[in-house]
């Protein structure tokens, strides 16, 4: 064989396998020697070859650092539940013995204008109470301790209505160890005058119950959120390790003319890759720690955290850190198999091969065929089995969108015709060359699908709750209830609230649970206990047709639902029946009087404003303090005009006790609860179709250096640069519309699927889709916008010069 001759496709080479320096070719020493020259190239490589690696770390440090915001919601969750649990205690089954290290303790929550406020009373009963976390010692008598954001507020002109109704002296602040999150609204006081049932004792903090779980409908958000978010992420690291693919491959020309083979050539590429993702990685965990700063300033779903509590696991941090570079590796492999490169500059692209669709559909339909049985089979059930079904499913219907673009965008340009220049220049573009387009289109596709189909989930479990809100608060009324040792305490908080501006009427009773007593004829009833109300003749006939009504009478009504058949006048009652099941209590007897008369309820049942009472009694016939844990029941309505009504009826309530607690239908927390994640989630959209948009201006930059010289000779030739603007235009648009079309499709049908599993009407909120739809549109023109000024320095003579 000549000398000047080798075998083709090994430049350089030996038969014996090794390289032009005696360096094996195959094995582990050969990757790692060929990955660190790639690295080598990317960060010596000039201007051009920093400016490409600072792409491909910018795109890959974005993903990185969204997957380690969602990888550290556990230990979010878990930070935020322990907090909880290590401050409170719910009482004790059996309360401990007055003692030096005992105190009683209240709750004494409040609203203010939307936002919850959380309260706890004290009063130590000797010098040795407990403690809860975040605070060094108790407040005396009469002071409070305060979270810093409570502090800011009641100092604020806005919270004058609530220093109000906290009569306390502030004597400092709660640590970060008794809050939840930095905005929490929360305080500590001592009351010299709290004592039972208003409150309860004990001698420890922290609670040894788990929160209720979440809702089956939130658990479906949550996986689709995580789902929705983590989607296009991959999709754009895949995208991102595959800038300046055109540029490096002109140079890898260069390595095969001093003797590298295709294999090599092709780990060097991948070393290049890899030096971008691995400066990715670390950029990732920069952005990473910067975006944990801004925790205090978010609150979703009514969670406020602090930066300590966003930390990832050690070993998802692991994984994300060996798992992205492997990828980048991967896909920059995959991308050169499609690329033959040459010594002498020549690169030879792989023939185009004529897009085929039967496969396609097979990722939208597996996804498919795992959600329908779910929407079938009822109620979304939270096990691990459905969720994997649901994660999966979502997930392949989202990507179905990125495998049906290419096929799609060809399916269209290929029969498009005519037209002026423009277009014909940029479909025929499209025609020759359209994966780095729809690649970076796809990213979009997917971001916009997997937004409105979760905001179709939220919009749908929203409208279920303001439908009920809006059915329950009709009328402009709170409910008040607390406890009351008798009928007076009742009356003066009637007329309190009476005369507090803006309430219209208030009325009221004292509630109160009663059981027959058993006897030799009739033992215990099975029933549960029969419900009584203590109030004057004028509070009764409010909620009774009283035929005629005097202090000291009682009456039996007629219409309640499932009233014990032994309540019968004569009849012996234990106003002292347990409250749980097994308690044993000395028992309260009373006897109905057999004057006893019959009276309806005006609204009988169960629900708002509706009354169940079995027992109508006025105070002279029965004292209030005989009954277990009597509670006054107060309904006030208020004018909405009157400002601030809502705020004055609470300060009111708060002054007579403030254990008072509300139950009414004003303030709907799901609205500022949804709206917060509704908003987040759009602004997360904006965000990644702005992303996107990026890497197609760098995908459109690339494109217009490799057509340079096609595009100084048209320059030549005398198109017009609006022409080639225009032409710019549609090439980016055609894309980027027909990946909208899938998403707006893929978006609705997978929302809709959802809803059915939640059993919730299929809503669309238009508005906010269209608006979803309108920016992924503006990325068309803000790209074309940005990739006119490098296409007219391109349309210059001198790009016809050759050397």
């Amino acid at each position: 064989m000549s000398p000047l001759r080798s075998r083709p496709g090994t430049y350089g080479a030996g038969g014996d396998g090794r390289g032009p320096l005696g360096a094996a070719r195959f094995g582990p020493g050969a990757w790692g020697r060929d990955l660190a020259m790639g690295m080598r190239f990317a960060a010596g490589g000039g201007r051009e070859g920093w400016i490409r690696t600072a792409l491909t770390a910018a795109g890959v440090a974005l993903g990185v650092a969204v997957l380690l915001l969602g990888v550290s919601v556990p230990h979010l969750m878990d930070a935020w539940h322990g907090r909880e649990k290590a401050r409170e205690n719910l009482g004790q089954r059996h309360q401990p013995r007055p003692s030096d290290t005992t105190l009683r303790y209240a709750s004494a929550d409040t609203t203010f204008r939307g936002t919850e406020v959380r309260g706890r009373l004290v009063r130590p009963d000797g010098t040795h109470p407990p403690v809860p976390p975040g605070i060094d010692r108790l407040p005396g008598p009469g002071r409070m301790l305060v979270s810093p954001a409570l502090k800011d507020l009641l100092g604020s002109p806005g919270g004058a209505l609530l220093r109000d109704r906290l009569p306390y002296e502030i004597a400092g602040t709660i640590g970060d160890a008794g809050l939840l999150g930095p905005k929490e609204l929360t305080y500590v006081a001592q009351s010299a005058t709290l004592a039972a049932p208003d409150g309860y004792r004990i001698d420890h903090f922290g609670k040894s119950w788990d929160p209720r779980p979440m809702s089956a409908p939130a658990v479906l958000l949550v996986i689709m959120t995580c789902v929705a978010l983590m989607t296009p992420v991959m999709v754009f690291i895949g995208t991102s390790v595959r800038f300046g693919n055109e540029r490096r491959e002109e140079r890898l020309a260069a390595l095969r003319l001093v003797g590298t083979d295709v294999p090599t050539t092709r780990r060097i590429a991948s070393g290049e890759a890899l030096f971008g993702s691995l400066l990715g990685v670390a950029g990732g965990a920069v952005l990473f720690l910067a975006a944990r700063g801004l925790a205090p300033y978010i609150t979703l779903w009514d969670i406020n955290v602090f930066p300590a509590d966003i930390t990832p696991g050690p070993l998802a941090a692991a994984l994300i850190t060996l798992l992205v570079p492997a990828a980048a590796v991967l896909v920059t492999l995959l991308a050169q198999r499609s690329v033959t490169v040459d010594p002498l500059g020549v690169v030879h692209h792989r023939r185009p091969v004529r897009r085929r669709l039967w496969w396609r559909p097979a990722l939208p339909a597996v996804g498919a065929l795992l959600l329908v049985p779910l929407s079938w089979e009822g109620p979304w059930t939270d096990n691990p089995l459905n969720t994997v079904r649901l994660a999966a499913g979502a997930m392949l219907l989202l990507l179905g969108v990125t495998a049906l673009l290419p096929w799609l965008v060809d399916a269209v340009v290929g029969r498009l015709h005519g037209g002026p220049v423009s277009w014909q220049l940029a479909v025929r573009r499209l025609q020759l060359s359209s994966g780095s387009a729809t690649r970076a289109v796809s990213g979009i596709t997917v971001a916009v699908a997997g937004a409105i189909a979760v905001h179709m989930l939220m919009t749908g479990m929203q409208a279920g709750y303001a439908a009920a809100y809006a059915e329950s608060g009709k009328l402009p009324r709170i409910g008040l209830w607390g406890n009351a040792k008798d009928w007076s305490t009742a009356q003066r908080a009637l007329t309190a609230l009476r005369a507090t501006p803006g309430v219209t009427d208030a009325r009221g009773t004292v509630d109160g649970l009663a059981r027959p007593l058993p006897t030799d004829r009739a033992p215990v009833s099975a029933t549960h206990p029969s419900t009584l109300a203590i109030g004057s003749c004028a509070e009764l006939r409010r909620l009774a047709q009283l035929p005629s009504c005097r202090d000291g009478e009682v009456f039996l009504t007629a219409n309640t639902p499932d009233r014990d058949p032994a309540l019968v006048p004569g009849a012996r009652l234990d106003l002292n029946p347990p409250m749980v099941r097994g308690d044993r209590l000395d028992p309260h007897p009373w006897t109905i009087p057999r004057s006893a008369r019959t009276a309806r309820l005006l609204s009988p049942g169960h629900g708002p404003d509706l009354f169940s009472y079995d027992l109508l009694v006025t105070p002279s016939a029965l004292d209030p303090s005989r009954l277990n844990a009597p509670s006054m029941e107060l309904r006030v309505d208020f004018d909405r005009s009157f400002p601030d009504a809502v705020e004055h009826i609470r300060t009111t309530a708060s002054r007579f006790h403030p254990t008072v607690r509300e139950s009414s239908a004003v303030d709907n927390p799901h609205d500022g609860q949804y709206s917060s994640v509704r908003n987040a989630l759009f602004a997360g959209a904006v965000v990644t179709l702005l992303l996107i948009g990026a890497g197609l201006i760098i995908s459109t930059v690339e494109q217009l250096h490799e057509r340079r010289r096609l595009l100084s000779t048209l320059d030549a030739h005398g198109i017009r640069r609006a022409t080639l603007g225009r032409s710019l235009l549609w090439q980016t648009a055609l894309p980027v519309l027909l990946g909208l079309a899938l998403a707006l499709a893929c978006g609705l049908s997978l929302g809709a699927l959802l809803l059915t599993m939640i059993d919730s009407a299929v809503t669309v909120d238009w508005p906010v889709v269209l608006a979803m739809t309108a920016t992924g549109a503006a990325v068309i023109l803000f790209v074309t916008a940005l990739s006119l000024p490098p296409l007219w320095r391109m349309m210059r003579p001198e790009g016809l010069r050759t050397e």
